[in-house]
């Protein structure tokens, strides 16, 4: 009851406050604190996120009605030292950071300085008088990642589009004169990673060439030399990174993999490291994991919107198996996990065994293979399927043991996603039945197979319309569409000069019926197979789903035909 009267007191409080200087009425209140109270939310985020107040002006209103003194964390220096006189646990759970120290008593950022069981928990723990003043609660969040993660965090000055510039030499200047000190090296990792964003990079490559460190980003899947740095920064630069990503400083000798965080405003981004020593020195490949990839929805990555409900109506079933195909680098892993993170609800239990664990997601319980222990896919999907899963997700089917496995557990009530190497869909089912797994089993636990490969997006403002000649379109057996328009690239700032913004999937659903069993019990070839799906199932093949999206002015004949060859 204790605690049912401090929610309902600090609600209360917001309410009277905003029906007070009438920001809100009554009534959107009310209707907001059911929310609240049905879905477990936080009554502050949900006044924020509906629009009914900003974040600062709701700070503003409870420091003057509480008498609390506010504070802007943007414009205070923490003292990590003083910061973790709190444990991380209780600085996330409730949403708070120590500030200062003044003999026995603590000052202490609050989001809810109502919480009494907070700052008792607090007090108990430092066995210090608690003083709290009022901090909006997303400055918090971000000085808890500063504080207690190895990442990095970004103004909005920082991600600004461009090169870092002077900033930049600023800062590898500074690192070239201050030998002992490691500042100017994170300063020029910080503006890399922040040009790289800004970028909409992919990867960063630090690569150590006989007379400089050379940096070149993948960017829509091309990688563009971006900065070539003195090769005297290259050990400063290399050694912060290995810091950053938890990886040991004193072995250079073998390959080292680790990782970090960077969060800028909302947006988190994890950045997964490779060092490989080369002639040179070390080699390092920062990979950027954007979790907000996970959640745009199925047809941001390329599905037309006649074949969503397919694509839906198979995930939503309770069991069987899902494959999604196609080579390294094509969106497979962003695929199956805007799946997961769409299938990622309460009710279920999601399971994952993956090479490594790439985006790492609240709600999934994730296993990483370990081959050195003998922790292989096989070997771990064992193990998942004694954790009473709903739905589990494998990396990649690489060998028979695994495929036999997570075939007998699709027909056994859970709904099994995971990946395969094959050139189009219809392949994936024959070559499931090379790797030794029996033909019915193949037929009788698949419940659908998407191929799909990555072509770069046209930029929508400097694109140019052309009318394709007839030769190209009978060599592509094209009749284009009453509503084709096609366009080519050209180039200007907004893309960087290269016609292109962005990626997107070209797909390829196979659906399974009872004749698509038939033709697989009988080990009919994968073309016959296709050949079904095309004429009597309406599947559209990879190359005609590209060229379905040039008629649309997505995209070019040029990207289709470069990762369609094999049609």
């Amino acid at each position: 009851m204790t605690g049912v009267s401090k929610i309902t007191s600090f609600r209360q409080k917001i309410s009277e406050v905003l029906v007070s200087q009438q920001v809100a009425t009554q009534q959107q209140l009310d209707r907001l604190e059911a929310e609240a109270t049905s879905s477990g939310k936080d009554f502050a985020r949900l006044l924020i996120d509906d629009g009914v107040v900003s974040e600062t002006k709701l700070t503003e209103l409870l420091s003057q009605t509480l008498g609390l003194p506010m504070i802007s964390l943007s414009k205070f220096r923490l003292d990590p030292v003083i910061a973790r006189l709190i444990p991380e646990r209780l600085s996330r759970r409730y949403s708070l950071i120590a500030l200062s120290k003044f003999g026995e008593r603590l000052v202490v950022a609050m989001s809810d300085p109502l919480n009494i069981f907070a700052i008792d928990d607090v007090k108990a723990i430092t066995r210090m008088a608690i003083d709290p003043v009022l901090c909006a609660e997303s400055e918090i969040r971000r000085a808890i990642e500063q504080v207690f993660s190895n990442q990095m965090t970004f103004s909005a000055e920082e991600m600004e589009e461009g090169t870092p510039g002077d900033s930049l030499n600023t800062a590898v200047a500074l690192l070239l004169n201050e030998k002992e000190d490691d500042a100017p090296a994170v300063r020029v990792i910080n503006l890399l990673v922040a040009d790289a964003m800004a970028r909409r990079a992919s990867d960063i490559h630090l690569e150590p060439v006989k007379d400089c460190l050379r940096v070149r980003y993948r960017i829509d899947g091309r990688l563009i030399e971006s900065q070539r740095l003195p090769k005297a920064v290259q050990a400063p630069v290399l050694t912060r990174l290995k810091i950053m990503a938890g990886i040991d400083i004193t072995e250079s000798r073998i390959p080292q993999d680790g990782r970090f965080k960077v969060r800028w405003d909302e947006r988190e981004v994890d950045f997964r490291v490779s060092i490989l020593p080369i002639t040179h020195g070390g080699k390092g490949v920062l990979r950027l994991l954007d979790k907000g990839s996970l959640s745009i929805g199925l047809d941001h990555l390329g599905f037309l919107p006649e074949s969503i409900p397919l694509f839906k109506a198979a995930i939503e079933r309770p069991y069987g198996m899902i494959l999604v195909t196609g080579p390294t680098g094509s969106g497979k892993s962003t695929t199956l996990y805007s799946v997961l993170n769409t299938l990622n609800q309460p009710g279920r239990n999601l399971v994952t065994i993956e090479d490594p664990v790439e985006y790492q997601v609240e709600g999934i319980t994730q296993m990483q293979t370990n081959s050195e222990i003998g922790l292989n896919f096989a070997a771990g999907l064992r193990a998942i399927l004694r954790q009473s899963p709903d739905v589990v997700m494998i990396g990649e089917i690489r060998d028979f043991e695994t495929a036999d496995i997570a075939m007998k557990s699709s027909l056994t009530g859970h709904l099994v996603l995971s990946t395969l190497h094959t050139n189009d869909a219809p392949s994936a089912m024959t070559r499931l039945i090379d790797m030794g797994v029996e033909p019915f089993l193949v037929a009788s636990s698949v419940n659908l197979i998407e191929a799909q490969r990555l072509v770069r997006k046209l930029c929508a403002k400097c694109r140019e319309p052309i009318t394709p000649s007839l030769a190209l379109l009978k060599e592509l057996r094209m009749t284009p569409s009453a509503d084709a328009t096609f366009f080519k690239a050209k180039g200007c700032r907004h893309c960087n000069q290269t016609g292109y913004r962005g990626r997107m999937g070209i797909i390829e659903l196979f659906q399974v019926d009872d004749r698509i069993r038939e033709l697989v019990v009988s080990r009919a070839q994968s073309w016959q197979v296709k050949e079904h799906a095309i004429r009597h199932l309406g599947m559209r093949a990879l190359r005609q789903d590209g060229l379905r999206k040039v008629e649309l002015g997505l995209t070019t004949f040029e990207e289709v035909i470069a990762v369609t060859t094999e049609e």
